[in-house]
């Protein structure tokens, strides 16, 4: 397996605007120095002590992006570090990230997940509790998080259509967001939706970053 090879292939095949996140999660120290040699620095983890040792080893310039479902008693581990938060689902997950980014005087980026896939197994908002928490006092009072975007995942199918119509839902919901509750926020720019298997989608429904690992690291093991 040529790493540095496929992510320099890969890369080439992306429009330069969408941010990669390259997904690490299993994989050793010496496959991901070989990505990052190649000048890459954006990766991906979903547990939480996996990339706590990654960080403690690895290139500090590296932006870590954790990708998981992120449970509040382990943010704390990953709290004086993480770049970006993808999997945002609950208004007291939120909370804790806010507490621990205070405690480590740091501001917090944070995508917001919702739900659109037809699986109940994934984890995500309903729109309705995304536009409930975007209009509380509560979330005011966060003043050490920056909610950045959306994440979303598909249902897992080869049913294209149904993948574009899911994409292209969770766009349009950003789209509202934008408008209603940061149109005066530039920084509310990303959208986090597509992955190796159908990051093609994503991009043409409007994919601002995508999450990737087999196409750049082989099969995961």
């Amino acid at each position: 397996m040529n790493i540095s090879k496929n992510i320099k292939e890969f890369k080439s095949e992306i429009p330069e605007d969408i941010k990669l996140v390259a997904v690490s999660k299993t994989k050793s120290n010496k496959e991901i120095k070989e990505a990052y040699n190649t000048g890459h620095k954006i990766f991906g983890e979903n547990k939480v002590h996996e990339l706590l040792k990654k960080y403690e080893t690895l290139a500090k310039d590296i932006e870590w992006h954790f990708i998981g479902h992120l449970q509040t008693n382990k943010v704390k581990y990953i709290a004086p570090f993480v770049s970006l938060l993808h999997g945002v689902d609950s208004l007291k997950l939120l909370k804790k990230i806010n507490n621990e980014a205070i405690k480590n005087n740091r501001k917090i980026s944070c995508l917001l997940q919702i739900h659109i896939a037809e699986e109940n197994s994934k984890f995500g908002f309903k729109y309705d509790d995304i536009k409930n928490i975007l209009l509380s006092k509560e979330l005011e009072k966060l003043k050490n998080i920056s909610i950045i975007g959306v994440m979303g995942m598909a249902t897992y199918t080869n049913d294209k259509e149904k993948i574009k119509a899911e994409f292209d839902l969770l766009v349009k919901n950003f789209k509202e967001f934008k408008q209603n509750f940061f149109s005066e926020n530039i920084g509310f720019k990303e959208i986090s939706i597509g992955m190796s298997n159908d990051y093609k989608i994503a991009i043409k429904s409007g994919s601002t970053m995508i999450r990737v690992g087999s196409k750049i690291f082989g099969a995961r093991y």
